[in-house]
């Protein structure tokens, strides 16, 4: 280009790297994180059937259960999982599945599973969220790919809201943890909601003692 162009451009670059310099040069401290009150943090005097509730509201379905024999019963029972083409499952005492998670390198490979039966680390009572970590699952996608998801959690390891909830998590190993709560949805189109839009269409969680 022109000299004068040219020498335009390397005095902006000189220019700005001088003040990215700077700004690197300063050290700015954190703000504090604010206190919490213990004492206004919602509580309820029974957080299961909050969760129950909750769960029920975002358009997912809870049963309580004592033992995989009974879970094995409920899912015999629901018409998508008897005519099941291909389930992962994560927990064999509940189900053996018939697509191994251990033999796909391509999470792509999921495309047509039915059904997930996965577990959960505990339940949250002000949301019916349930905390999925990453190390219980081969792939993150399994939680966000099938037509049809079960989890099972322990009913005991409830906490009551989500700041319980980080309080239980602490500082997570670096990777993948989600918070689930009821089958997908979206209200975008012409404002009505819609289950199932973008991930499963239905959510069944299971809690155990």
């Amino acid at each position: 280009g022109p000299p004068q162009r040219q020498m335009n451009d390397r005095t902006t670059n000189t220019s700005r790297k001088t003040i990215l310099e700077r700004l690197r040069s300063r050290r700015i401290g954190d703000p504090p994180l604010p206190e919490i009150d213990a004492q206004r943090l919602t509580r309820f005097d029974d957080p299961l059937a909050k969760f129950v509730e909750m769960l029920q509201f975002v358009g997912g379905q809870s049963h309580l259960v004592e033992s995989e024999g009974e879970i094995r019963a409920i899912l015999g029972e629901l018409q998508p999982f008897s005519t099941a083409e291909q389930i992962v499952s994560l927990l064999p005492e509940v189900h053996a599945g018939n697509v191994d998670p251990s033999v796909i390198d391509d999470p792509h490979a999921y495309g047509s599973v039915d059904w997930v039966i996965a577990t959960g680390e505990f339940p949250v009572a002000e949301n019916g969220a349930i905390w999925v970590p990453g190390h219980s699952l081969p792939d993150r996608v399994l939680l966000f790919i099938p037509q049809y998801l079960a989890i099972v959690v322990s009913r005991g390891r409830i906490v009551h809201n989500m700041h319980e909830a980080y309080a239980r998590i602490g500082r997570p190993p670096k990777g993948f943890g989600v918070f689930v709560s009821g089958p997908s949805k979206t209200a975008d189109i012409e404002q009505s909601l819609v289950l199932g839009a973008h991930g499963c269409r239905a959510l069944q969680v299971f809690l155990m003692p």
